[in-house]
């Protein structure tokens, strides 16, 4: 289960490093707005916002792997920590931004909190 729980984290991490991506430098480009379903004048009108965004899920995704490459009991804590931080982030956004959000970010989140919980 431990295997389970490292890959889990490692690719939950790796999804916000991509937000990342999609939210900082291609917001405005045809991958971010297909995300957010925007215009060209409201991507460009909300590229701050969506970069801010992005640096968040760059903090959780630099959290993420700090907690993989940690020795125990830090490790496991940091782990903990961030995914607990990427699940209420997933179910906030979920409840007020888009339902998407429930799957793409709040679910990967909570398996791999669960499988990280089981293999501790």
């Amino acid at each position: 289960m431990e295997t389970t729980a490292t890959v889990l984290v490692g690719l939950v991490a790796a999804l916000h490093l991509y937000f990342l991506v999609l939210e900082m430098f291609l917001w405005e480009r045809a991958p971010g707005r297909g995300l957010s379903g925007f215009d060209a004048e409201m991507a460009r009108a909300t590229a701050p916002l969506a970069a801010n965004q992005g640096l968040y899920n760059g903090f959780l995704a630099a959290g993420l792997i700090w907690g993989l490459i940690a020795a125990d009991p830090t490790g496991f804590g940091v782990r903990v920590f961030f995914l607990v931080c990427v699940v209420v982030a997933g179910l906030y956004g979920g409840a007020t931004a888009n339902r998407r959000i429930y799957v793409a970010q709040a679910l990967p989140g909570a398996l791999a909190l669960a499988a990280v919980l089981v293999a501790g």
